[in-house]
């Protein structure tokens, strides 16, 4: 989220788009009915007629996977008819530069495309430079190579007419929402859009979120009050789990992890160190080297040395794709030996999970640590599996749930709270702090008496006491960081042992460590930031800036200097984020971001501190299916690309077993429900939840059940290239088809928490859904593939 749950409120427009948070956010309702109770209107966009949709001042169906040719069809009503917040456009975005005279863009594909290797040379996209090595601008937005001219001409082919056709969505309906949410490109009135898996989970989620980030820049809603675009985690700790590196491609604090040309850590630095010859230009990853120095120290402590790069040898150096889809693909050949599977349940939540399942099979071992038996803990349990036939020895290690366990969670406003233990773990129940603490001093052990490369294990520095299980304290005090050594900054001593205060005091040549530049800060010498539970407000914005610690630096809007004018005044005095008071030279209200003075002031800098030039990238050179969003159809799809003739996201390889052949009409999306939790482990073993949800279930119109010949409540069969599985009918008005390319396409929807383990047991719907992931994060597309449905259950 760039603002937080709480800032919500002071919205006068809230798009809900690719969520549903009435039912799986009802935390963020709140504030989302305090914006109503003040005037705001509500718009939810979404497939099926959600709780969130009957609350929703106006309601917009749309067919899975059409998000970019909804949101291009706002941009293009933007652009042609000039309401874009002009200052903020001109001052703080990418707008006014000018691009590559090389850069085209041809029936779907943008130049540099080698269809061969499905992969984009991006050369042609970067933008022209003067003498002084600056990009060319043109603040007047009237020439034809400057960023907006191109985003002019790109969304001009997305009128309401092409995308209604698309999208299945009624002309009336998709007016109102447009009208509605493009009135807010002026500096007293905001809008923010809350967004979740409905938006990531395509081949082209990534630029689902791009399209939602350029909307709001051009209205001048990034960074405001009641603004910015909003990510709703679908757990308490999804933000720290990604803070904290859970994902292949990044380290803690989203560094880069090395790749294999990365062979020094000078090499890593000159690689991944972004450059700019503006004097405006915080360009704040140019601290790479320290936040990565520090993180080695914190790796490796003494045994990191400025001689040996930190132990930076000591890190593996990846060569291609890592991602969940891509393991699971080397488990279904047999290249794992083991598996480590730790809270997750792959063979419900992961795409294609028969596939999954079959793997399985195929390993030595399996370590599951969790809750409760998972279907992936007792695979060869399944149906239609003869135990005898699998060898895999697999271990259950019972897990401690989060309120038997003390620790931090950064929740979707990135805010670290800490938690307490309520109660303490049943029977042999331990936490994951001691089963990973156990695991590494064991393999420490081991290693010391020989091995191959023993020495990233050895040399780990592994201190968190000596009682039953780690000292969770110690962990966040390591996380935040500590010097080294005596070290002087800024004419103050810092003693060797000290906690760092901020990432601003971060060395790169080891007299700190930080396990986590990002969470530099949250365990000071005052203590721990985290604990805290203050609930004064004195901006009265909301903010409460002494309950918990937001990262970064306590920050509770990211780029909330972009919510001033060039003098340091509030766009909105009404609802400030952070003002400059020229009498005293600093700026009120929220931490902002970066002490400089305003834009028309000497020696400051430009409000987007963490992009090289300064500016917000409505055109961006760095992703791999393009600069700018384009509407591709999902990798299975009833119908061709009627707004270019390349049919899906050329950046993404195309899957063996996709079937667009009309053998499976229906559009298939998969969603979640209040009472159930993820892959189900949790919930379904609950007896009050099983109770109110206690079987699969399919939401099917009232139309195609009248076709089929259903009544609510039968078993039917639904069917993909990838399974089948069986579940009760739920025909409902909430669910209608939609009219695409003039013609009329049903879907279905299903919840994906279902197993065939536990107190409720049931088709799992990621039996159905297809292992292709996005072109950028590799998250699978499970909001749109196709299947069919039939009466009856399956035959045996």
């Amino acid at each position: 989220m760039t603002n937080h749950w709480i800032d919500i409120q002071h919205a006068d427009v809230i798009l809900c788009i690719g969520s549903n948070p009435a039912e799986n956010h009802p935390i963020s309702f709140k504030y989302v009915e305090k914006a109503m109770d003040n005037g705001a209107r509500l718009i939810s966009v979404d497939p099926r007629y959600t709780r969130t949709s009957s609350k929703a001042d106006t309601y917009a169906q749309l067919r899975p996977g059409t998000d970019i040719a909804f949101i291009g069809g706002m941009i293009n009503h933007i652009l042609q008819n000039d309401l874009i917040h002009r200052d903020y456009v001109v001052n703080y975005t990418n707008a006014s530069f000018l691009i590559s005279d090389e850069y085209a863009f041809n029936d779907g594909i943008f130049s540099g495309y080698d269809a061969e290797t499905f992969h984009y040379e991006n050369d042609s996209w970067a933008y022209q430079l003067g003498k002084d090595g600056l990009p060319l601008r043109d603040n007047t937005l009237e020439h034809p190579a400057s960023v907006y001219q191109l985003l002019k001409n790109h969304y001009r082919r997305y009128t309401p007419e092409k995308v209604c056709e698309i999208t299945g969505t009624a002309i009336q309906d998709y007016m109102e929402v447009t009208r509605t949410f493009c009135a807010t490109g002026r500096p007293d009135r905001v809008a923010t859009i809350m967004y979740a898996m409905g938006t990531t989970q395509h081949t082209y989620g990534t630029q689902n979120v791009r399209s939602y980030a350029m909307l709001q820049l051009l209205l001048g809603n990034i960074g405001m009050a009641g603004g910015g675009i909003n990510a709703l985690r679908g757990e308490a700790n999804v933000q720290g789990s990604t803070d904290y590196a859970i994902l292949y491609h990044i380290l803690p604090g989203y560094l880069k992890s090395p790749v294999f040309d990365n062979v020094s850590l000078a090499a890593y630095n000159e690689k991944w160190t972004p450059k700019t010859k503006d004097p405006k230009s915080a360009n704040w990853w140019a601290n790479t080297p320290k936040y990565m120095a520090s993180l080695l120290k914190a790796y490796w402590g003494d045994a990191a040395t400025a001689e040996n790069g930190f132990c930076y040898d000591y890190l593996p150096k990846r060569s291609g794709n890592y991602s969940f889809i891509k393991l699971m693909e080397r488990l279904q050949q047999g290249r794992f030996e083991g598996l480590v599977c730790m809270g997750t349940n792959p063979i419900v939540g992961g795409p294609d999970a028969s596939a999954i399942a079959k793997g399985l099979d195929k390993l030595q071992w399996m370590v599951a640590a969790d809750l409760w038996e998972t279907e992936t803990s007792v695979f060869w349990k399944r149906p239609g599996v003869d135990p005898k036939t699998i060898d895999t020895e697999v271990f259950l290690l019972p897990a401690a749930a989060s309120v038997e366990k003390e620790g931090s969670i950064s929740n979707s406003g990135r805010w670290a709270q800490w938690r307490y233990k309520a109660v303490e773990p049943p029977g042999d129940a331990e936490s994951d702090a001691f089963i990973v603490d156990g695991l590494v001093k064991n393999l420490k052990a081991l290693y010391a008496e020989g091995g191959v490369f023993p020495g990233p294990i050895v040399d780990l520095d592994w201190n968190y006491g000596q009682g039953h299980e780690p000292d969770i304290a110690m962990v966040a005090r390591e996380c935040n960081g500590q010097f080294t050594r005596d070290t002087e900054i800024k004419g103050k001593l810092y003693k060797k042992g000290e906690q760092v205060p901020s990432f601003a005091f971060l060395q790169d040549d080891g007299a700190t460590t930080s396990g986590n530049w990002l969470y530099c800060g949250s365990y000071t010498e005052a203590g721990n930031m985290m604990q805290r539970r203050g609930q004064d407000d004195p901006t009265g914005m909301g903010s409460y800036h002494n309950w918990s610690w937001c990262w970064p630096v306590n920050r509770r809007v990211l780029y909330n200097r972009a919510s001033v004018d060039l003098n340091g005044r509030p766009w909105n005095p009404k609802k400030p984020v952070i003002a400059w008071n020229a009498l005293t030279r600093k700026w009120e209200g929220d931490v902002p971001d970066g002490g400089w003075a305003p834009m028309s002031e000497d020696g400051t800098k430009h409000p987007f501190i963490m992009i090289a030039e300064g500016h917000a990238r409505l055109f961006a050179a760095g992703l791999a299916d393009g600069p700018m969003p384009e509407h591709y159809e999902p990798m299975e799809s009833p119908v061709a690309n009627s707004m270019t003739g390349q049919q899906c996201n050329p950046a993404v390889a195309i899957p063996g077993n996709i079937d667009n052949s009309g053998r499976y009409p229906y559009i298939g999306t998969t969603y979640r429900v209040s009472e159930h939790w993820q892959a189900g482990a949790m919930t379904r073993n609950l007896p009050w939840l099983v109770e109110l949800v206690p079987e699969m279930f399919v939401e099917i119109s009232e139309e195609l059940a009248k076709w089929k010949g259903i009544a609510n409540g039968e078993m039917v069969t639904i069917s993909s290239p990838r399974g089948t599985i069986e579940a009760k009918a739920l025909v409902t008005a909430r669910i209608k088809p939609l009219r695409v390319g003039g013609k009329m396409i049903e879907q279905v929807g299903l919840p994906w928490h279902f197993g065939f383990n536990g107190l409720a047991t049931g088709g799992s719907a990621n039996v159905l859904t297809t292992a292709v992931g996005c072109a950028n994060t590799s998250i699978p597309e499970y909001k749109a593939f196709l299947c069919n449905l039939e009466k009856g259950g399956i035959k045996a």
